[in-house]
């Protein structure tokens, strides 16, 4: 019987515990509730294309130059992450002569590429003054409108 309650107690430990760690996340990931009703979808929203976001970013003159900016951003941080891959995957590959040291490093140093290149893109382009998620919820709603032909 004692450790029938002693199980209980436990599992009702985890479970409370359980409970405020998701509360917590929930807290800190609540930006993406914005997403929530272009990725819950019964049919999906087509692709678009680059002329489907220039149309957007000259229709729109509120969010249509940070749109802008947040893809230069993007395409700094891809640049970086590619620079990153290949330095790293060679420099590995170079002294090791491994081949899973190599991939390994080429995969490391694509994601600490993109987080660098990411960090200086945010700066150099000054993200941290534009609400950069606002433009793209508007970008996938008016996306959404055109579609949807309203």
């Amino acid at each position: 019987m004692a450790e029938t309650g002693g199980a209980e107690s436990s599992a009702n430990f985890i479970k409370k515990h359980w409970e405020g760690w998701r509360g917590f996340y929930a807290d800190r990931f609540a930006f993406l509730e914005n997403y929530t009703r272009f990725i819950h979808r019964d049919k999906p929203l087509p692709s678009w294309s680059q002329a489907d976001v220039d149309e957007f970013i000259a229709s729109d003159a509120i969010h249509g130059p940070t749109l802008k900016t947040t893809r230069g951003a993007v395409q700094v941080s891809v640049a970086g992450s590619a620079i990153g891959a290949v330095t790293t995957g060679a420099f590995a590959w170079k002294y090791s002569k491994s081949p899973h040291g190599a991939l390994l490093a080429l995969g490391a140093g694509a994601v600490f590429g993109w987080t660098f290149s990411h960090e200086i893109a945010n700066h150099w382009f000054q993200l941290y003054r534009l609400d950069t998620m606002a433009a793209q919820t508007k970008f996938m709603e008016w996306w959404e409108k055109k579609t949807e032909g309203r």
